[in-house]
């Protein structure tokens, strides 16, 4: 195609597919929920199922897995803020709509520029602006109408989500002893940890691994679990990031709200209120605005 930057357009495009990928966690994840699966168990099959995939591709590539003990030591607290963000989510879905609570999740660029306060980046006010309209966007999305109440906790742990995800993102970004280590890695060792957690999780809590996930399709939602919303999602941020930069990246992740209520509207009748509309409209503008008026 004459004139159009081939980069640009494999970004786009990764960008795109990286937003709508991660948006299908509802997807998978809420029938295996509605089946009486555990929230341990089913991150423990995705993150373990992720982990071996990425071992594989990591081999065929040749790649050396080898970490210094500094290394070692702040890959472990990612993982474990990872696991975090995932639990929370995961959580949540339990008390409000699966779609409104992974538009929640997209909140996390207004979390980080506040975490970078502590490092002496101040916000402009285009920050402070998209801040307020967050605030007054996700207070519209908790009060209720006539046809269905959100509970405070659901929106609690989404928020809880999007900020163990905004912590895990300022370190990657700002710690010099991983600034050499892929995406790649960084994300195995998340896989590796989370699994780790999960199951002593599963042990101490004496469930049963396999309750609630006794059926071929129930595997088939583990396994999409683990290629697309996690994979998938995470290769294509990297490479949108890397051919059309952060900040462009960023924007398209707003495919990400719009894929998971749909999803849940179209595949799992979940309710979309007036209210809830109105707040998504106003908190994916402010984040987008805010994004896109950076200087740094």
């Amino acid at each position: 195609m004459k004139g159009v930057n081939r980069n640009n357009l494999i970004g786009y495009a990764a960008g795109i597919i990286s937003g709508m990928t991660y948006g299908l966690n509802p997807l998978f994840a809420m029938p295996l929920i509605n089946n009486g699966a555990s929230v341990e168990a089913i991150l423990f099959f995705r993150y373990a199922l992720s982990a071996l995939i990425l071992l594989s591709l990591l081999l065929i590539g040749k790649q050396n897995l080898g970490v210094n003990m500094k290394q070692g030591g702040i890959l472990i607290i990612l993982g474990l803020l990872f696991t975090a963000s995932s639990t929370f989510l995961f959580e949540a879905y339990k008390y409000i709509a699966s779609g409104l609570a992974t538009t929640l999740i997209f909140l996390f660029p207004i979390f980080v520029a506040l975490i970078m306060m502590f490092l002496r980046v101040f916000p402009t006010w285009q920050v402070w602006l998209s801040v307020a309209i967050c605030f007054a966007g996700v207070v519209i999305m908790t009060q209720t109408d006539s046809s269905q109440a959100i509970a405070i906790e659901g929106v609690l742990l989404s928020l809880g989500s999007a900020l163990a995800y905004a912590i895990f993102i300022v370190i990657i970004n700002h710690n010099k002893t991983i600034r050499n280590i892929s995406n790649s890695l960084i994300t195995f060792y998340a896989m590796i940890v989370g699994s780790v957690v999960f199951l002593t999780r599963i042990i101490l809590n004496g469930h049963t691994i396999t309750t609630g996930i006794d059926s071929e399709m129930a595997w088939l939602n583990l396994v999409g679990l683990a290629i697309l919303p996690t994979i998938v999602s995470t290769s294509t941020l990297a490479i949108s990031t890397r051919k059309i930069g952060a900040t462009k990246a960023s924007v398209l992740s707003v495919f990400e709200p719009i894929t998971a209520i749909m999803a849940g509207s179209l595949a799992l009748n979940e309710p979309i209120t007036t209210n809830i509309i109105i707040g998504i409209t106003l908190s994916i503008s402010a984040v987008t605005f805010m994004i896109l008026s950076a200087k740094k």
